[in-house]
């Protein structure tokens, strides 16, 4: 499965955020890439470049290709509801997204090799899709097998009391997707509206 593989500080220095990562090197290095990203003059990015700068960081945070994204924004305008909070929803409801939020991993690319590598259950049923879209009542848990391996539950921290849309027992290693988070409730700073009227052009 095609995935960005690239140098994660890199991606940070571009948006001067630590959406891959800890970004622990921002501090030191917060230009943008490349020899000259210290002394570069740069032009007032236009409004086609603002809009997709930030679709680009959409997809880098969440670990979605062109494709996928672009399905994503058509299943999101194809709902009720304002389609940049659609959007948002549909992302934080994948899989390997989930198993992030829940702490059972300490990224979201650690969370999709968990995902991808069979350690996951979704209502007792091993699904092995990061990008699998869950449903409010859905179950997440490790494997029986996994739960004993300390090189995975090793990883497992809990989850934030910030994400108040899943319900997770640290003891079981087992969450409950609740509902479809609120767009105020994702901390991901992503201005979703750029994106929306990027694709309305």
């Amino acid at each position: 499965m095609a995935r960005y593989t690239g140098p994660k500080n890199k991606i940070c220095r571009i948006f001067g955020e630590p959406i891959l990562g800890s970004g622990k090197n921002l501090g030191k290095n917060s230009n943008p890439p490349g020899m000259h990203g210290a002394n570069r003059k740069r032009k007032q990015a236009s409004e086609y470049a603002i809009q997709l700068k930030e679709k680009q960081k959409a997809k880098y945070t969440y670990l979605v290709l062109e494709r996928q994204f672009s399905n994503t924004y058509v299943e999101a305008a194809r709902q009720k509801g304002a389609t940049g909070e659609n959007l948002i929803k549909l992302l934080e409801a994948r899989l390997d997204n989930t198993v992030y939020r829940l702490g059972i991993a300490p990224t979201r690319n650690a969370a999709r090799q968990l995902v991808s590598h069979k350690h996951v259950l979704v209502n007792g049923h091993t699904v092995n899709i990061p990008s699998y879209t869950l449903k409010p009542g859905d179950v997440i848990e490790l494997k029986p097998k996994s739960k004993a391996n300390a090189a995975v539950t090793g990883n497992v921290r809990g989850k934030s009391p910030a994400i108040n849309w899943l319900d997770f027992n640290e003891k079981e290693v087992k969450g409950v997707f609740m509902a479809y988070p609120e767009r105020e409730s994702v901390p991901e700073n992503i201005k979703e509206q750029l994106i929306v009227e990027l694709y309305s052009k």
